[in-house]
């Protein structure tokens, strides 16, 4: 350790046991290869990438013994939480999804009974969503499990950490809404 509380190959004080995980290893060989480098961007957005990853190759295994992908599931519970038919450029929206993916989905979710698609009575080209009830009991059962299961990847970190990450992705997460959300369209 440095005065500073620094410690050039493990970044900040404090950090624990982030010292040993995959995006410190790749942090450290940049800072031999560049050591003026600031690696601080990539040692959050590395890490945010890397848990995704790793969550999105859990596949979240309530999701999946349902039958249902994340981002299936994400277009039914947009539609159960709301509680009212949504169109599909307003699933888009609620799902941070394509109109393309959302159409696919919805015609697979339609398929299997899930949901029901009705034209609207002044405007045929538009269509309202809405989930049968088959597919409110389907989200009902699963949610309860797969909150289960999120809360159990969670449960090396004690409440309080859980608490503090909440808050701090929850902050970066308007910050960038507000910087990036635009460019989505």
């Amino acid at each position: 350790m440095t005065a500073t509380g620094n410690d050039p190959a493990n970044g900040p004080a404090g950090a624990g046991a982030r010292g040993g995980d995959t995006v410190a290893g790749v942090v450290r060989q940049w800072r031999a290869v560049h050591p003026g480098l600031d690696t601080g961007p990539m040692e959050i957005i590395g890490r945010i990438n890397r848990c995704a990853a790793l969550l999105q190759q859990a596949e979240d295994a309530p999701l999946r013994r349902a039958g249902l992908s994340r981002p299936e599931f994400d277009l039914l519970g947009a539609l159960r939480r709301t509680g009212h038919e949504l169109t599909p450029g307003e699933l888009a929206r609620e799902t941070f999804s394509s109109g393309a993916a959302v159409t696919k989905r919805l015609r697979q979710l339609t398929e299997r009974g899930l949901v029901e698609r009705r034209a609207d009575s002044r405007d045929r080209r538009v269509a309202h969503v809405r989930l049968t009830d088959a597919g409110r009991d389907l989200v009902d059962a699963v949610l309860p499990e797969q909150l289960g299961y999120e809360t159990d990847a969670l449960s090396g970190l004690p409440a309080a950490h859980r608490d503090d990450l909440a808050a701090l992705l929850g902050d970066l997460l308007v910050q960038l809404e507000g910087r990036l959300g635009g460019l989505r369209h």
